[in-house]
């Protein structure tokens, strides 16, 4: 249920997100699109007119052109050179009302000097700060886009804190809409384990006394085959009430019945109680448990799972091999391992074995009475105290990995 409102959750934020993000994008494209068209569009216009020949001269030999004297451009800082056929400046022209600076002069004859043909440059809005048209031994048109490269950062930064603060909204936003989603599977998922439970509850009544009854039974040879099937699938169903009862309690664990316990002790004496089973496969239990190792845990619920695991490394464990059970601390977190030889779990199978009533080798799991469960209790009972588990193979060797984080009290 976790990972459905997680995915759900995550789906419509980037949806939501790329959204936003398409706008904003598309927003400042469109700007600098805009921008970059008007500052072509004066370098143009200022070298057609500079191109009208022939032009007539004054005394001082300066071309005397009144429709580029008099253009006056609102939206930018435009400057026109007149140049003469040795790439001489002979007229400076500003068509704002801003006087020319050394500073234009001064890029004015670093254009012409460091250009042996004629071009159009604007570059990048972003970074530079003037644009320019030249045409050798004509003119040289320049444009200071100071004021559009700020205004395009400004609209950046202002974007970007939008983004910002449009991203926890999207998040908020994101969180409402998943609630709403999930609530009507979540309302079913809650009444489907409610049913499981209180049926399971109802179901063990009556199956005790029905096998009680089988066990007043008079046996002889015409019966014994059909009152020991009785027995076999009797038993096999109260150890199926027993689990789902047990799935049914891990998953309402309450923090006030948690203490501090050392799990050291009760992961030893859980190991030594299965050398038995074990022992009747030629299995041996190998432990490496740190000592005093104390977690804020609900002690009945951590036996349970260090059963569950070490029984499960027994029945799915190769004859003739071993088991590693390790307990380790350091100051952020303790880690069980409980590693066993067999047939390895498969990479897509890994995160499934852990769902209610999974089993990978149902014929095994029937025969050996499993029904699927003791995983999904075990995840419960990790989930219920913050922790993490997890199952992996390599090399022939399969491990069940837990973590707790030592300061969660």
């Amino acid at each position: 249920m976790e990972n459905l409102k997680k995915k759900t959750f995550f789906t419509i934020f980037i949806i939501i997100s790329l959204f936003a993000m398409f706008f904003a994008t598309f927003f400042h494209i469109q700007t600098y699109h805009r921008e970059y068209i008007g500052i072509l569009n004066n370098l143009t216009k200022m070298r057609n007119l500079t191109n009208q020949r022939p032009e007539p001269f004054d005394k001082e030999m300066k071309p005397i052109n009144d429709d580029l004297h008099n253009r006056k451009v609102m939206d930018y800082e435009v400057y026109t050179f007149i140049l003469n056929d040795n790439n001489d400046i002979v007229d400076k022209i500003s068509h704002s009302d801003n006087t020319i600076s050394e500073e234009i002069t001064t890029k004015a004859k670093n254009i012409i000097d460091n250009n042996n043909k004629s071009k159009v440059k604007i570059g990048f809005l972003y970074w530079n700060k003037y644009a320019y048209n030249y045409e050798e031994g004509k003119s040289l048109t320049i444009v200071n886009i100071s004021n559009t490269r700020n205004m395009l950062l400004t609209n950046l930064l202002i974007s970007l804190l939008l983004v910002g603060i449009g991203e926890l909204v999207i998040y908020i936003i994101s969180k409402k809409i998943t609630e709403w989603i999930t609530k009507p599977v979540l309302e079913s998922f809650h009444r489907e384990k409610e049913f499981v439970a209180n049926a399971s509850h109802e179901l063990k009544t009556p199956l005790a006394v029905m096998m009680a009854n089988i066990d007043c039974l008079d046996v002889n040879k015409k019966n014994e085959k059909w009152i020991n099937n009785l027995k076999s699938e009797s038993d096999r169903m109260s150890n199926l009430i027993t689990r789902l009862l047990d799935l049914s309690k891990t998953e309402y664990l309450k923090k006030e019945n948690f203490s501090k316990n050392d799990i050291s002790m009760i992961i030893e004496k859980r190991a030594l109680i299965f050398e038995s089973l074990a022992y009747e496969k030629n299995i041996t239990i190998e432990t490496n448990i740190a000592e005093k190792v104390n977690l804020f845990c609900h002690k009945e619920s951590i036996d349970e799972l260090a059963s569950i695991l070490i029984d499960n490394a027994i029945s799915h464990g190769k004859e003739n091999s071993k088991i590693q059970v390790n307990l380790t601390s350091n100051k952020s977190e303790i880690k069980l391992e409980v590693t066993n030889k067999g047939d390895p779990i498969p990479p897509d199978e890994c995160e499934k074995i852990f769902e209610r009533f999974y089993r990978n080798d149902k014929s095994h799991n029937r025969k050996s009475g499993r029904y699927g469960l003791g995983l999904a209790i075990a995840k419960n009972i990790v989930k219920a105290h913050n922790g993490n588990i997890r199952a992996y193979s390599k090399d022939g060797t399969t491990t069940f990995e837990v973590d707790f984080k030592t300061n969660e009290h």
